[in-house]
């Protein structure tokens, strides 16, 4: 294990971090309103910590294997969220504790969304706009990123792209050369960034708003610039775009850059995926049940009201994004559990969204299909298909024992929070809005967080970590054999 090597790397990471302090200064310099000497000196303070870690080991240049690509990355979010912590915890608005401080920049960071914070629309537009810069640097993956543009740091990309990218196959690249892949990546996200700005903002947002609603909204975060949320804007308009790219971000990112090196945007080039037709029908079966859930119980005044709501709600929470329109938690009990389970399906691999992922529910699904195959036909041999695609049982283990640590993860972190003295159902929205990286909860938790014992909010921290890097990277730290040389 070359640990020089990795906190060399880890230094260059912190110190590339720091300059995203700058953003939300010069906010605070052209808005006036607060804010701007705690992102400078937020600014500095990571900037020597970044050096601090570099400059000893400058010189100690080693090529890494897939355990050092692991720690690097589990490293990186680890310091990444607690130097993210540095201007919440340092300003006096808003005035937050230490556990509070890192609760909220690991929730952006790792695009949970669940905040500590009240009172949004009075804060200083500088934190504003820091909160969902975190989410959309968390969206992608800052690793991803930083092997694009550093070349310098000598290690072997694609350890680092095995541990980031979500999802159950890890091989495939879109393109021969990692550092290509996340540039391509990269410029896809920002794109679909800026057509997301450009929509809210032509549908009546303000241009500040507009853009911090796209970071949050492409990378499935669901930070909002106000208490209210998207319901702020009461807008059908804006809930429709936001339901569109939702969708997109939702969908994996390959089958973007396959459309954008094809130029071409045809409908066709996404639904060959078998991945993305359950995706997207799941999204309809949703939507409409709590329609009709809705108009049974006459909650809206028409059913055009009634099915904005709907589609939105349904949509926001099943892609684990989390933004709301109107108190979801106080429609009938049945919707608002239903939505909280879909959330473990969560988004197609290799997009911004969190949950098991569609495609590991899917493996599931054909490997119960298959068992109850041969408990009518023992002898006989049947093969899993994705689409066209034979996959290797090996993949069909990992999907298995994936499902099993995620379980018992959560159980742990539900057991965990049950013992601070949370009630059963507030303790289990919280693990689904933590664990599944979605955001809001039932219960105690569902207007914010800010409330849960200190205990409690370093074990939903937790749980996002393990949410955020699909529990194996962080899991694998824990095992013995991970150490030995």
């Amino acid at each position: 294990m070359h640990i020089l090597s990795i906190i060399r790397i880890v230094g260059l990471l912190v110190a590339l971090f720091s300059s995203t302090m700058l953003l939300p200064a010069l906010v605070a310099f052209g808005y006036r309103d607060g804010g701007g000497s705690e992102f400078v000196s937020a600014f500095v303070i990571a900037l020597l910590l970044g050096m601090a870690l570099w400059f000893p080991n400058r010189h100690k240049k080693r090529e890494l294997g897939s355990r050092e690509g692991f720690l690097i990355v589990v490293l990186f979010w680890t310091v990444l969220g607690s130097v993210g912590a540095l201007p919440f915890m340092l300003g006096d608005v808003p005035d937050m504790s230490v556990s509070e401080a890192f609760f909220e920049s690991f929730s952006g960071l790792t695009t949970t969304g669940a905040t500590v914070l009240t009172g949004l629309d009075e804060l200083p537009k500088a934190f504003l706009f820091y909160r969902q810069l975190l989410q959309w640097l968390g969206g992608m993956g800052i690793i991803v990123l930083a092997v694009a543009i550093l070349p310098l740091l000598g290690i072997g990309g694609m350890q680092l792209y095995r541990a980031e990218i979500p999802g159950p196959v890890k091989d495939n690249k879109v393109t021969p050369r990692i550092a290509e892949t996340a540039k391509a990546l990269w410029y896809i996200y920002l794109f679909i960034t800026i057509a997301c700005a450009l929509a809210f903002w032509s549908a009546g947002m303000t241009l500040f708003d507009a853009i911090c609603h796209s970071f949050a909204t492409v990378a499935i975060g669901g930070f909002s610039t106000h208490d209210a949320s998207m319901g702020y804007f009461n807008s059908s308009t804006i809930n429709l775009i936001t339901v569109i790219f939702l969708l997109i971000a939702g969908v994996n990112f390959t089958l973007h850059f396959a459309a954008f090196a094809q130029r071409s945007l045809r409908i066709g080039v996404y639904l060959r995926d078998p991945e993305v037709k359950v995706f997207l029908a799941i999204q309809l079966v949703l939507a409409f049940i709590c329609f009709l859930v809705l108009m049974a119980h006459s909650n809206y005044g028409s059913w055009k009201e009634t099915l904005d709501h709907a589609l939105f709600q349904s949509v926001s929470i099943a892609t684990t994004a989390g933004f709301s329109t109107a108190g979801f938690a106080e429609w009938p009990l049945f919707l608002p559990v239903l939505l909280m389970f879909s959330s473990f399906v969560g988004g197609c691999a290799g997009s911004t969204g969190g949950g098991i992922k569609v495609v590991r529910l899917m493996l599931l699904h054909l490997q119960g299909m298959r068992e109850l195959k041969r408990l009518i036909h023992p002898k006989a041999v049947y093969r899993i298909k994705l689409g066209n695609k034979a996959l290797s049982e090996r993949v069909i283990e990992a999907v298995w024992g994936f499902f099993a640590a995620y379980t018992i993860i959560f159980i742990l972190c539900m057991l965990g929070l049950m013992a601070t003295g949370m009630d059963e159902l507030t303790a289990f929205s919280a693990v689904v809005a933590t664990l599944n990286n979605l955001g809001p909860g039932l219960g105690e938790v569902a207007p914010h967080f800010a409330d849960t014992t200190e205990t409690a909010k370093w074990i939903m921290i937790l749980a996002m970590l393990f949410g955020r890097l699909e529990i194996f990277t962080l899991l694998v730290l824990f095992t013995p054999a991970f150490w030995r040389s």
